[in-house]
């Protein structure tokens, strides 16, 4: 009985070892197309960043970016004003408005506008129902 245990846990060990060698299994037809070295920047440099005006002065930061049902990026939610999150008011600029640049080896997100316009653009709230951004109540 002593003998058996052992050997059963090394023929499962070899059988796994085995197994991981395969290779994975591949797509058939169109999708096999995968990428393999994606092109491009990720959300996470978009999410949750200050944005600047052309003087560089923080104008506010992303709460969101959206996508259209193409999976183009469309808009950002901007919040403006406020603080620590108190007060702030989401308002939406179009994505191709925000242009990034770079200072001291460092990038970051730039909008051609001001604090005060974007605090009297119409704003947004987020409304967990509908799961998407919707006109704030006037």
């Amino acid at each position: 009985m002593k003998t058996i245990i052992p050997t059963a846990v090394f023929a499962i060990c070899i059988s796994a070892a085995a197994l991981a060698q395969q290779p994975a299994p591949s797509a058939a037809g169109p999708a096999e197309a995968f990428i393999r070295q994606p092109a491009g920047t990720t959300v996470t440099n978009f999410y949750k960043q200050n944005v600047y005006d052309p003087s560089d002065n923080k104008i506010g930061d992303v709460d969101d970016v959206l996508i259209d049902k193409e999976g183009r990026v469309t808009a950002m939610i901007i919040g403006v004003g406020g603080f620590l999150g108190m007060g702030e008011k989401d308002v939406a600029v179009p994505f191709s408005s925000v242009r990034a640049s770079e200072k001291n080896n460092k990038w970051y997100l730039v909008l051609n506008t001001n604090k005060e316009a974007l605090k009297a653009a119409p704003g947004f709230t987020y409304d967990k129902t509908k799961t998407a951004w919707v006109p704030a109540a006037k």
